[in-house]
């Protein structure tokens, strides 16, 4: 984060979780001054007196534990320090959770906007990858077997794509997310009327966040939301990750993740150059997804309040946004420098001698005989060279309808991986200046 902000897990201590309460008291008093609910003099004294660093921390907390009350003690406090002609102001019409879960999306809304930093220095890397790796020929595999080639540069540029709609449906929630409530206590704004609904409008632009349309207590969810595309975003990451865990194997050998000089990976084999961060990076996503599932329980709320539900969402909502600044810091880390092997690539995709590009000949004798039966004399030389242990090349060529339509010189060409790409280098190429010019878009 920029200089003068607090970190992501900063942000989750009590301190800052005080901090934002306040802010959100100064937005409702300077909301309220303004509808002439509250004197203009009260809210500009709970204004200047609505910072931690002047209340007094040891009769807040002596409060807590006294009361097992979330707010009322610092409310106590800040009255206190703002004296009788003002203090008697501070909260006019609102309830603890339109307080504590306004003051949480406001945290919750510096950690999205980071999150959005983050993506964007991600994408910018994986811009210039994709870019420099688009003709790296590589084995393509589905079902974790040889399919057919593909680029390096490809496979990054199916991870923008996902990225791009990541960001996407982020930026999307952001009216829906972050917004003020002022509901009262049962939302019904019994204590605020309509003068409510105006001041919870002018308490979103103070805080730069949206009005909530319906301020009921028992309405989770955007928090739910929230949480899942999060739990999206990580489910990606691990996928990423995942892929480099694999292509960091010795038998792949294809990238390695920055291994630090002086790292060590085992107590008992010196040799060990172990994925610690690809490693990370899978086991956050996976607790992040394990809050979805809390995310959605707590949308049950009983009639118009229910504390248990508060509690659960709070819970899932700080260590998700803790774990997914985790996980964007590790692959970012990853990625940054990155080592990749494109001489592994290409030896790798010659590991079934030729097999990988059946497809082509395929299609090309499909045009002289049909698909269906050119795939029967293809697969035919297939199996035999995999079962009998010679080469692809060999067996085509003991293929009489093969032969008769195709030359050997031809069949060889048809065999050169690097010409059957298909649209990799396109692709790579495309989505390395869509992730560039959306980079852009965010830094404005």
């Amino acid at each position: 984060m920029t200089a003068g902000q607090l970190s992501v897990k900063e942000l989750f201590t009590e301190n800052a979780r005080f901090q934002a309460y306040l802010d959100v008291e100064v937005a409702l008093a300077k909301a309220q001054a303004k509808l002439n609910v509250i004197p203009g003099a009260a809210a500009s004294v709970i204004s200047e007196k609505a910072n931690l660093e002047k209340l007094n921390l040891k009769n807040i907390k002596e409060g807590l534990a006294k009361t097992g009350h979330p707010l009322v003690p610092l409310i106590w406090e800040l009255d206190r320090v703002c004296g009788p002609k003002a203090g008697g102001y501070i909260h006019w019409g609102a309830t603890t959770q339109n307080i504590t879960q306004t003051g949480k999306l406001l945290l919750v809304k510096q950690c999205h906007d980071h999150f959005l930093v983050q993506m964007a220095d991600l994408l910018c890397i994986f811009s210039e990858l994709a870019f420099k790796t688009k003709n790296y020929v590589m084995a393509g595999r589905t079902h974790g077997q040889h399919a057919v080639p593909a680029t390096f540069g490809y496979k990054i540029a199916v991870w923008i794509d996902e990225f791009i709609r990541h960001i996407d449906r982020l930026k999307g929630s952001e009216e829906r997310v972050f917004v003020t409530m002022l509901g009262g206590g049962a939302g019904t704004m019994a204590s605020v009327g309509m003068e409510g609904l105006k001041t919870q409008e002018l308490m979103a632009q103070e805080l730069g966040m949206h009005s909530m349309q319906m301020p009921s207590r028992t309405i989770g969810d955007h928090l739910t939301e929230y949480i899942t595309l999060l739990a999206m975003l990580s489910a990606t990451s691990s996928k990423i990750a995942r892929e480099v865990y694999t292509l960091m194997k010795q038998e792949f050998g294809e990238l390695e993740e920055p291994v630090p000089i002086g790292a060590v990976g085992s107590s008992t084999m010196p040799q060990k150059r172990n994925p610690r961060l690809c490693q990370d990076v899978v086991a956050w996503a996976a607790e992040v997804r394990t809050f979805v599932p809390m995310a959605l329980e707590s949308m049950q709320t009983e009639h118009e309040a229910d504390k248990t539900t508060s509690m659960m969402i709070n819970s899932a909502i700080d260590r998700t946004c803790i774990l997914v600044d985790q996980i964007l810091n590790g692959l970012t880390e990853i990625f940054r420098d990155i080592q990749i092997f494109p001489e592994r690539m290409r030896a790798n995709v010659e590991l079934s001698g030729g097999l990988i590009m059946s497809e082509r000949i395929m299609l090309v004798l499909g045009k002289e005989m049909g698909r269906q039966k050119a795939h029967d004399v293809i697969y035919e030389a297939a199996q035999n060279s995999v079962n009998q242990g010679r080469p692809f090349k060999e067996t085509l060529m003991e293929e009489q309808e093969l032969v008769e339509r195709l030359s050997e010189k031809e069949i060889m060409e048809l065999l050169d991986p690097e010409k059957y790409t298909g649209l990799c280098s396109y692709f790579a190429e495309t989505y390395s200046k869509k992730a560039s010019i959306l980079v852009e878009k965010l830094r404005k």
